[in-house]
């Protein structure tokens, strides 16, 4: 009874973690991703001084602003949680990730929050360059505050630059510059700041279409350049998540080997040093016996993509759980089990990299619609516009299929190889008390999307005229003598 109430509790745990992680993640790319834009945006204004630009960075910057707002406050509930139901674990590694989530907070945070209220109130106040240094100083704040958010899970992935004090079983930082030179942040920095280029990206794209399904010809020239703009961004962040992404695959067979074996559905040992090894596009696992049922293979592909060369072998889960066991059973015990959710990951990986896919031949035909010679009128073409507004939606599924591949493909470790998921959980939580923090929180989330949505949709509706400039009346002093003068002349 005592064991089934556990997993209980831990499996809530572990749904509330990846529900605030989620969640959390739906605003922060997208908020990096929209500061980059807007961002490149005041820099032709600058440059070009045309007012189209300025009034596409004030238009998109509305949006940009509600999603930093609504990051914030799921931000909070996210840190809230650690200490809820993984006290074990904050316990554990209190002394590594205090420093980095302190940085993160009184350096990052602080930085990208002054600067985006100098620049959300000081279109008049200041001039142009100095406006514009405002806005980047913002964006490269927010890629700063994830920098050292990812410096912490890629310790959770590859821990680095401690020791265990076994009289109070905790970890120790005893290097603290070791957490920024972990090889895993540099592969998950990168990866995920072009991962914010598609989500800004692309709800620039997907809502200036549904804008032209409004509004068919209004303010064509206006959506057409963000479209342009937002375009250009994303071939940039599309050619930035393959390399990227190649990267990662590769230290990933050398860091965490089942990961890899699950995300290309590998049950078996396949290829070798003269053999090739075959790349299947769809397979099927047996849950219970975790043996491939089915699978339709492209030959010679794994070792391309693995090995960059038409020969290499990779190791399958069944051969590595034995070596898992042989590694780590004095430790954890011979009943830990190794193997992950093989589907999940596999499918997660394939809508993933299919997504890149379109990222980038979506981009393309955007840039050929709204080139200068184009004879195209794309309000014309109402189904194209509805793709394109549709896949205002599709960077969110892949940045969710990617971090469901990061955190699961980590079981049953917490920290990779040092510390279980069982052993972090808290150990007086309840079972009812998780279920109803789950279902607040996911209450308090599903209100927080909604306005975000409305508010979204309000700015949209409005259009660019919203922040248009009007002249507006002097403004004079109540008691000053002009205005008395004024209501002499009445």
């Amino acid at each position: 009874m005592n064991l089934v109430a556990g997993l209980s509790i831990l499996n809530l745990a572990r749904f509330q973690f990846a529900m605030t992680t989620i969640f959390h993640f739906f605003f922060v790319p997208l908020s990096i991703g929209l500061g980059i834009i807007v961002s490149v945006m005041e820099t032709l204004y600058v440059i070009k001084k045309d007012d189209q630009y300025k009034r596409m960075t004030k238009f998109w910057g509305k949006i940009f602003m509600l999603s930093f707002a609504v990051g914030v406050v799921t931000g909070i509930i996210q840190e809230f949680q650690f200490g809820m139901n993984w006290s074990r674990y904050s316990r554990y590694v209190g002394d590594i990730f205090g420093p980095a989530l302190a940085v993160e907070a009184l350096v990052a945070f602080f930085l990208e929050s002054t600067f985006l209220g100098l620049w959300s109130f000081g279109w008049d106040r200041f001039n142009k360059k100095l406006h514009l240094l405002f806005i980047w100083l913002t964006t490269l704040g927010s890629a700063f505050s994830a920098l050292w958010i990812l410096a912490a899970n890629s310790f959770m992935q590859n821990p680095v630059g401690f020791e265990v004090d076994h009289k109070f079983d905790r970890a120790v930082l005893v290097d603290f510059p070791a957490l920024l030179q972990n090889h895993q942040l540099w592969l998950e920095f990168p990866h995920v700041i072009f991962a914010t280029f598609m989500a800004g990206s692309f709800v620039v794209m997907g809502v200036s279409a549904f804008s032209l399904l409004r509004k068919p010809h209004h303010e064509v020239n206006f959506f057409k350049k963000s479209v342009q703009v937002s375009a250009v961004v994303a071939l940039v962040g599309v050619v930035g998540l393959a390399y990227t992404g190649d990267s990662h695959s590769l230290a990933l067979q050398e860091d965490q080997p089942m990961k890899f074996a699950a995300t290309e559905g590998l049950d078996k040992n396949v290829g070798g040093d003269d053999e090739q090894a075959p790349w299947s596009v769809i397979s099927y696992t047996d849950p219970k016996t975790n043996e491939v049922k089915w699978s339709l293979d492209v030959p010679y592909m794994l070792s391309i993509l693995a090995h960059h060369s038409l020969t290499g072998g990779s190791q399958g889960w069944h051969e590595l759980n034995k070596e898992l066991h042989e590694k780590y059973d004095v430790k954890f015990g011979h009943d830990m089990n190794y193997y992950l959710p093989n589907n999940t990951l596999y499918y997660s990986f394939r809508i993933m990299a299919a997504s890149a896919g379109a990222f980038g031949l979506l981009a393309v035909v955007a840039l050929w619609f709204t080139r200068k010679k184009s004879k195209i009128d794309i309000t014309k073409y109402k189904w194209a516009l509805w793709i394109f507004g549709i896949a205002t939606y599709l960077p969110f599924v892949a940045i969710t299929s990617g971090w469901l591949i990061t955190e699961l493909g980590r079981a049953p470790w917490v920290v990779y190889g040092v510390l279980t998921m069982a052993d972090a959980v808290s150990p007086n939580v309840s079972a009812a008390s998780l279920l109803t923090s789950n279902i607040l929180y996911f209450s308090t989330f599903t209100v927080l999307g909604l306005i975000m949505v409305m508010l979204s949709r309000r700015v949209m509706i409005a259009g660019p005229e919203s922040v248009d400039e009007t002249e507006t009346e002097e403004d004079v002093d109540p008691f000053s003598p002009k205005a008395f003068e004024n209501g002499k002349e009445a």
